[in-house]
């Protein structure tokens, strides 16, 4: 824990509910708790981090396991893809590792030559680009799987299937368990559903208020099975009438999602109705403004008269550079123009499906979690610190290339909570009791 009491605890009490009518009045009322039982201490942490678990890092050399990462927040020293002696200037009070469901470790069955990998002509290739050891070969394995696998476009191998998930779901649940020292250090289970239809970015990281012995007793669900983000909240339903557990999800990089993130219609087409919005709201509470892939919170086209407007922006394309950003895309991208789109619709239907509260992150793919300035790590293994660094691109396409040098130091969360343990930060995340 970095601060304690830092506000009057009733001073927060002002920014937490929109009130819009009587009836939402009384029901505000009623969800009140008494300043004397406000939670006066804040724990900062990460809500988004990738390890070599997940198939893009891995495949731009991140070599950081889960436990390294924990490690690392915790304030140990650590030795980056390029050799670097690293180490937070402040330790993190949590860390959510998610690393992607779909093809948990595969990236390292391909280097290793996984006999069910390299079968294939296009495993064979990837193994031979890999074992070169090239950073060229690298960042086009690197593209080609984020680009082909992401989309659903290669589908050679079955990513959603039990044989594929359970062995690193286990890993990931087994090094979070080890870690999680309540009290003083959270460790929350997590994974990313890295749904991208068309690519476009509508990715969740989700959230687990459980340990092993629940969270063990189903596996994530994979894009591979499910695109559309009403079949994850099912999955999510379906996962807390079975165990008895909580859990929740959190979107992000609504930048990278051709306008689909704040949608004004379901992800079928359907019209937006007061059930969608509903249950959108009991399983996404929260919504990850800022992070290493471009700052979410708006965009000069939308904020004409807000010098900040262009801090940090990314808006070249969507997730899998197969989409150029346009005007149009804008409004639905954004949280400003979102959280608008909220307050309308919460006249129209009743409901607000956009009222979120908004934390920070890093989705950094180093293994290496808590951006910082003066020590900035990069998004990926490729774009840690040297003298190259400025030149080389993240990402490069047909429609544009995003260079390393415009990935954000960005960002964090604080939480106010009762104390640092999972039952209490989750509960807290759940009631929007949180900053970016």
């Amino acid at each position: 824990m970095f601060m304690k009491k830092l506000i009057k605890p009733a001073l927060l009490l002002m920014p937490c509910v929109l009130i819009f009518s009587s009836a939402h009045a009384q029901a505000a009322e009623e969800r009140y708790i008494t300043p004397s039982e406000y939670p006066d201490n804040v724990y900062f942490g990460d809500a988004h981090v990738h390890t070599t678990m997940s198939l893009d890092a891995a495949a731009w050399g991140t070599t950081q396991t889960p436990e390294d990462s924990y490690r690392y927040a915790r304030g140990e020293e650590v030795t980056s893809f390029k050799g670097w002696k690293t180490k937070l200037t402040r330790p993190l009070d949590w860390l959510v590792i998610a690393d992607h469901s779909d093809g948990y470790d595969f990236t390292n069955m391909v280097a290793a030559g996984d006999p069910v990998i390299v079968k294939e002509e296009l495993g064979q290739r990837w193994h031979d680009m890999l074992k070169s050891g090239g950073e060229e070969e690298r960042r086009i394995v690197a593209d080609e799987i984020v680009k082909g696998m992401g989309s659903g476009e290669v589908t050679i191998w079955d990513l959603g299937s039990p044989e594929m998930l359970a062995p690193g779901w286990k890993k990931s649940i087994a090094a979070a368990e080890k870690y999680n020292d309540p009290g003083s250090f959270t460790a929350f289970i997590a994974y990313e559903w890295s749904s991208a239809p068309g690519g476009d970015n509508l990715h969740r990281v989700v959230v687990y208020r459980d340990g092993a012995d629940k969270a063990s007793q189903t596996l994530p669900l994979t894009f591979w099975r499910a695109s559309d983000p009403e079949d994850l909240w099912k999955t999510l339903q379906t996962y807390e009438d079975e165990t008895g557990g909580k859990v929740l999800a959190i979107a992000h990089n609504g930048n990278w999602s051709s306008g689909r993130m704040f949608d004004v219609t379901r992800y079928n087409g359907k019209a937006l109705d007061k059930s969608y919005a509903e249950t959108r709201m009991r399983w996404e509470p929260i919504y990850e403004t800022t992070q290493i892939k471009g700052d979410g919170e708006t965009h000069p086209f939308l904020s004409p008269t807000d010098e900040f407007a262009d801090y940090e922006t990314w808006d070249v394309g969507n997730l899998s550079f197969s989409r150029r950003v346009t005007t149009e895309m804008l409004p639905g991208s954004y949280t400003r123009s979102g959280l608008k789109r909220g307050l309308r619709f919460q006249v129209e239907i009743g409901v607000n499906p956009y009222q979120v509260g908004l934390i920070g992150a890093g989705d950094s793919h180093t293994g290496l979690p808590g951006q910082e300035e003066s020590q900035f790590m990069g998004k990926s293994a490729s774009s840690e610190p040297d003298a190259k660094r400025w030149e080389t691109p993240f990402r490069t396409s047909e429609i544009g290339t995003q260079p390393g040098w415009s990935e954000t130091a960005s960002g964090l969360t604080g939480i106010w909570a009762t104390e640092n343990t999972r039952t209490a930060l989750f509960d807290a995340l759940k009631r929007k009791e949180v900053y970016a």
